[in-house]
């Protein structure tokens, strides 16, 4: 009940609303604007570096020899849910307006979390060395799979495409920091673990910052105007219906894989889940400044949706484990 209550008043839940309220009465525009988006940009990239430095090589070579495991948690991110994130776009622009089926499609197309992952396959008493390769290996090949399946599934539409400066950005941005972050781990591993709860707020920060930076360009455009309570309604019930399908789909697929008990605990936290802090920094590359908050608005009710519902199922899943030993 203590976990429950924790994901449910979620201090950076509360500290996006903030956010997206300090962006809603006071917007950056002009110069101030411009300041932002460097002051974010150069947030993200330590954001990588660190993400890169908390990388343990250890960690994966233990977890790797599970490659059916870590190829069904791959298909569950990059197959099952851009499959669903489409099938979405398909419903009557009364049940799902095209604008939120938009953000729908970008956040099925977002790799898995790495510390809310592991920490719920933990919690559940799963492989923890398997989720930490897989959740490691989806966060890494997403910052080269997400923009791809943009570029494919949401250009067809006429949504977003992905162009040579956006594919240099990333890599610019993202993945050399990534890159360079792992590299030092030999030489900072020691101080990332030890500051490690410190360094959690570079994440959270650059998240805050790209979403104020957003938000900002957003709100100019009208965003109040595009988006009505009604469609906070379907994408809340859209999440929903999503996190359980996929969660539904992976826990009879673990089981049809003839998984252990611990594996299919890694196969359903780490196949379910869609990453903020990687979907954030991309869709502020990938679309236009005054898409963002309107693109990254469905994800952002997804990410606390889905913490809530895995504290609850994670701790259910412990105290199962703990009745049957």
């Amino acid at each position: 009940m203590k976990r429950f209550l924790e994901a449910v008043i979620d201090p950076f839940l509360l500290a996006l609303l903030a956010t997206v309220g300090l962006a809603a009465l006071f917007p950056a525009q002009g110069q101030v604007a411009g300041i932002v988006d460097i002051v974010a940009d150069i947030a993200i990239a330590l954001l990588f570096f660190f993400h890169g430095a908390k990388l343990s090589r250890e960690a994966i070579l233990a977890g790797m020899g599970h490659w059916r495991l870590h190829l069904s948690v791959l298909a569950s991110t990059f197959v099952l849910f851009p499959l669903l994130g489409l099938a979405a776009g398909l419903l009557p622009a009364s049940i799902l307006p095209p604008v939120i089926a938009t953000g729908i499609l970008y956040l099925c197309l977002l790799p898995s979390t790495v510390q809310s992952s592991i920490a719920f396959v933990s919690i559940a008493g799963g492989n923890v060395p398997a989720a930490i390769c897989s959740a490691s290996a989806s966060n890494l090949l997403g910052i080269f799979i997400t923009p791809l399946l943009v570029g494919l599934l949401m250009n067809a539409g006429g949504q977003a495409g992905i162009s040579l400066a956006a594919l240099e950005a990333i890599i610019l941005q993202l993945l050399v920091p990534f890159v360079a972050g792992h590299l030092a781990r030999p030489l900072i591993g020691r101080f990332v673990q030890k500051y490690r709860n410190s360094i959690s707020y570079t994440d959270r920060g650059s998240i805050l910052l790209v979403v104020y930076s957003a938000f900002s360009a957003a709100v100019v455009e009208g965003l109040w105007h595009k988006v009505a309570a009604s469609d906070l309604i379907a994408i809340a019930a859209a999440s929903i219906v999503l996190l359980a399908l996929v969660m539904g789909i992976t826990a009879l697929a673990g089981r049809w894989l003839g998984f252990n008990r611990a594996d299919r605990i890694v196969l359903l936290f780490c196949g379910s889940k869609k990453s903020l802090v990687s979907g954030v920094p991309m869709a502020s590359v990938l679309f236009p400044v005054a898409q963002v908050g309107l693109i990254i608005l469905p994800l952002m009710l997804f990410h606390q949706i889905q913490l809530i519902l895995c504290t609850w199922l994670a701790a259910r899943w412990r105290q199962e484990g703990a009745d049957k030993s």
